[in-house]
């Protein structure tokens, strides 16, 4: 991290993992969405979902039904996957745990604009955050699939939303990529990451990485 989080004016949070504990609840949700396709192709999706952290659902299907699934076999389609899939994980992000002193670090870096940049559907991110009463935070605004990150960065940094110096928080390999790519400063957070191999990933590439959010700011005391 090359500044104090207090010097960065845009702070950017992945939420999954970061924001909200709910890597679990998704996985789990893409295993049982696909169970009507057997459970070794539903074991296969959920792998292609660890493996692939920060990517939409949308993507997620699509891969599912094109490369893991036989054309022989019969069962929901996209469309009805999508649907299975939103009712099982809306559940679990209403009651998931949010990461701890959050209202801390808004206060902590009260001058900073800060921003979600999921790849969770958008609407259903913001009525989640809005039912947990989280939206107040996200002053930048919150942002999701069926938009890509990289997508959605451009589009904020064109817009001005996006200010220098800014940050970037996330758990994934993805999240890392489409900060680089954005030139935006990273940190890895590590806590609730299902990344496997991250230590090796944070360490090869010299990336900064803190174990949760609320860890910014108690090391500048």
């Amino acid at each position: 991290m090359k500044h104090r989080i207090t010097d960065y004016s845009t702070i950017i949070f992945d939420c999954d993992g970061v924001i909200l504990n709910s890597n679990k609840v998704k996985t789990e949700a893409f295993y049982h969405t696909a169970l009507p396709y057997g459970e070794e192709a539903a074991m296969k999706l959920v792998e292609y979902h660890v493996a692939n952290g920060g990517v939409s659902r949308y993507k997620k299907f699509s891969y599912f039904l094109e490369n893991i699934v036989s054309v022989q076999q019969r069962g929901p389609n996209l469309d009805k996957l999508l649907s299975s899939y939103a009712g099982k994980v809306r559940k679990g992000l209403l009651s998931c745990e949010v990461a701890k002193d959050l209202n801390k670090l808004r206060e902590f870096t009260s001058e900073a604009c800060w921003l979600i940049v999921s790849g969770g559907d958008q609407s259903e991110l913001r009525e989640i955050f809005a039912k947990r009463g989280l939206v107040r935070l996200f002053d930048g605004g919150i942002f999701g699939s069926p938009d890509t990150k990289d997508e959605i960065l451009a589009q904020k940094i064109m817009d001005g939303v996006v200010q220098d110096p800014a940050l970037f928080l996330g758990d994934s390999r993805y999240d890392y990529e489409a900060a680089t790519t954005a030139g935006l400063d990273f940190v890895f957070i590590s806590n609730w990451s299902e990344m496997k191999g991250w230590p090796y990933f944070v360490s090869s590439l010299l990336i900064d990485q803190r174990a949760e959010l609320r860890d910014l700011f108690n090391e500048c005391y």
